[in-house]
């Protein structure tokens, strides 16, 4: 399994995130094992997406005063569009119930385990779209894998210049590219009808930042023996 490449920026750097995946598909020896249980401590982790906040203006709040008020649960916030790493085991209902009832409105959450995470970074389906400043890279994240699906990739419009492209799935997770338009968030939005069930979507820096987040706890656990 090779390295996954990651964005900072302007540049691009490896991360060296394949002794993760590795270690939970199972794929490393016998005397790897002590590094594999401490590799599972950062991959119980879940990561919280919250949609459709502080967006335009509306429904606003600050994610670093909710992740403070979550900081028994070892919550990470990232960005400002309210994504987070909880890395302290708590079911979903309980993690559900801790959020809503800090938040001052209804909010659409979507749990995933960090593990499903590290393994997008493994996904070579940006391999041939080359880091554009006019283009920003995205994943959608379902909230449950649907039942059907358009033949993919898909762009919208669909004539004439594209401002959306849909170019894979793999489960819960959709794969695209956005031109940076207004019409975009339009968009967006149809790709809860496309796809049948309600989409969170976020950058890919945004995503590669959450592995990262992952992989700071599993080193965090190797010096702390």
């Amino acid at each position: 399994m090779g390295h996954a490449w990651v964005e900072t920026g302007p540049e691009t750097r490896i991360v060296a995130i394949t002794s993760l995946v590795a270690a939970h598909e199972g794929e490393a020896d016998g005397h790897d094992e002590a590094r594999i249980c401490r590799t599972e401590l950062s991959l119980v982790a879940v990561v919280v997406l919250l949609r459709g906040l502080n967006v335009g203006g509306h429904r606003t709040f600050r994610p670093t005063t909710l992740a403070e008020q979550l900081r028994h649960l070892g919550a990470v916030n990232i960005g400002a569009t309210g994504t987070f790493v909880i890395r302290q085991p708590i079911s979903r209902a309980q993690l559900r119930a801790e959020i809503q009832r800090r938040l001052p409105f209804d909010a659409d959450i979507t749990i995933c385990q960090g593990r499903e995470m590290v393994r997008l970074l493994s996904q070579d389906v940006f391999a041939d779209h080359p880091v554009r400043p006019d283009v920003v890279r995205f994943v959608s994240v379902l909230s449950r894998v649907p039942r059907s699906e358009p033949r993919l990739p898909i762009s919208f419009p669909a004539r004439g210049k594209w401002l959306l492209k849909v170019l894979a799935r793999d489960g819960r997770f959709v794969f695209g590219l956005y031109r940076r338009h207004m019409k975009v968030i339009g968009y967006l939005g149809t790709l809860d009808q496309v796809f049948g069930t309600p989409a969170t979507t976020r950058g890919w820096k945004t995503i590669t930042a959450i592995a990262e987040v992952l992989m700071s706890t599993s080193t965090s656990a190797r010096l702390a023996e």
